[in-house]
């Protein structure tokens, strides 16, 4: 073979090599890992105090971790959303928003969701859900409690056009409670056993009936997941373990989320004593009942499109 055909032929094998498409690979460790949490998030609470994380990621070339604090589900989906926190956990209601507003998230582990309660004033008149029609119902749009709500109107033949719903972040929602501003206020513990130990709350319904009950879920951002498979999987790893230590350490949690949310601890034994602490996968039943919640959402107008929740599931790479 001549020298020109030599040069023609290289250059023929380097053109189909620029030709041929470019796998995407995942990275090895981002410099920084961001972790959306919320003081009530007692597992995640306790795994930032014990450094469990940033132990195990130091060994993967993890830079750093940082926490970044949230009061409730939905501002912290919107932070991943638009790429500022890879990482969080909220209740089962604000994935479904912001998959149907278009956000890259995907679910990637699940866990029981805590309890959530229809409470009335101390003295109310209201007795059931039948009760509310007419009524002034707080809570917080695009929450668990926005779920919760749904559902337990439901329960009495009655849809959120029966009353007069308020969108209240919690922290809102407590002082208008305690101002007499509403009739009633559905939400989440810490902030239900809040309300009934130190304001005489009353719960008409809560999620100890199956029929109101959900989970919660950790979501990351979908290029987080993408690039960083091995660095995701171990966090949920030492996230699972944690959670499992943790159902014989309720105290321990209790003490931890004290601290952090300056709650009083006695407050935080009783969510704790009747809470469900477990962590495992996702699993087709998670789907389909979140599938359900999204069907039911956008039937009655609540989300602006059909969406398909497995599309957004995570699936772990294999060991």
């Amino acid at each position: 073979m001549t020298v020109s055909r030599i040069r023609r032929a290289l250059l023929a094998a380097s053109a189909a090599a620029v030709a041929l498409p470019v796998l995407a690979q995942p990275a090895a460790a981002p410099a920084e890992l961001r972790i959306g949490f919320q003081k009530g998030a007692a597992i995640l609470v306790l795994a930032r105090k014990q450094q469990l994380i940033e132990q195990r990621l130091k060994d993967l070339g993890v830079g750093s971790v940082k926490w970044v604090e949230f009061s409730f589900g939905p501002p912290m989906l919107e932070a991943m959303g638009a790429g500022a926190v890879d990482l969080g956990s909220v209740g089962d209601t604000p994935p479904i928003f912001a998959q149907a507003g278009g956000s890259p998230l995907v679910y990637v582990a699940a866990t029981p969701s805590s309890q959530h309660a229809v409470l009335v004033p101390p003295g109310s008149a209201i007795r059931t859900l039948a009760d509310l029609k007419g009524k002034r119902v707080a809570f917080g749009k695009g929450s668990s409690a926005h779920n919760v709500a749904v559902k337990a109107l439901a329960l009495a033949g009655l849809t959120l056009k029966d009353v007069e719903p308020l969108y209240l972040s919690p922290a809102d929602a407590t002082a208008a409670f305690n101002g007499g501003k509403l009739d009633a206020w559905v939400v989440w513990d810490p902030y239900v056993a809040i309300a009934e130990r130190h304001y005489g709350a009353r719960a008409i319904a809560d999620t100890s009936d199956k029929r109101l009950a959900s989970a919660s879920y950790y979501l990351a951002s979908r290029d987080f997941a993408t690039r960083y498979p091995q660095v995701l999987q171990a966090v949920l790893d030492e996230i699972g373990k944690l959670t499992q230590r943790s159902t014989q350490r309720r105290d321990e949690l209790a003490a931890v989320a004290a601290e952090a949310t300056g709650i009083d601890r006695a407050t935080w034994q009783t969510v704790f004593a009747r809470a469900e602490v477990s962590f495992g996968p996702v699993t087709p039943a998670n789907v389909q009942q979140q599938q359900e919640l999204a069907d039911s959402f956008f039937a009655q107008g609540v989300i602006p499109r059909r969406i398909k929740v497995a599309d957004a599931v995570w699936t772990p790479p294999a060991p």
